[in-house]
């Protein structure tokens, strides 16, 4: 379980690094889709994160990915400059992809493709008699 201490700093690293992302370099995704970030852990020492990007649209998730580990450096960098008067050190950034929308929307396709016949009306109904005839504990 995070501390609070844990929990406010991976909140402020989230909106922080979203604004890097959007605002302070969005050259690094060649004009494409800037990805959003879902979760931000951080360590207890808060030393590193973990920051969980959800990169939705496209198949080419594994390779936007590597472009963004390539310009780690940099984000931190904008990232620090942003939160320096916030915070004493300026954790080293990791990032992850984050698939559980994908997955999400995957479980959904399957569940719909389920053929799950409609109950017997009559099964109901027994059910019902033998809940009846059970034996009360308390009275």
């Amino acid at each position: 379980m995070e501390s609070k201490r844990q929990q406010k700093m991976a909140s402020l690293l989230q909106q922080e690094l979203a604004q890097v992302l959007q605002r302070d370099l969005p050259h690094l995704f060649g004009g494409g889709l800037v990805p959003s970030i879902s979760t931000v852990k951080v360590t207890p020492d808060l030393a590193v994160a973990r920051v969980y990007l959800s990169l939705l649209i496209g198949n080419d998730a594994p390779e936007r990915l590597e472009a963004i580990k390539e310009h780690t450096k940099e984000i931190r960098f904008a990232l620090g400059k942003r939160i320096r008067s916030q915070v004493r050190v300026v954790p080293e950034l990791t990032f992850f992809h984050d698939d559980s929308a994908a997955y999400a929307a995957h479980m959904d396709q399957v569940l719909s493709q389920l053929d799950i016949p409609p109950a017997d009306p009559e099964q109901g109904e027994s059910d019902e008699d033998t809940a009846n005839e059970r034996p009360r504990l308390f009275r």
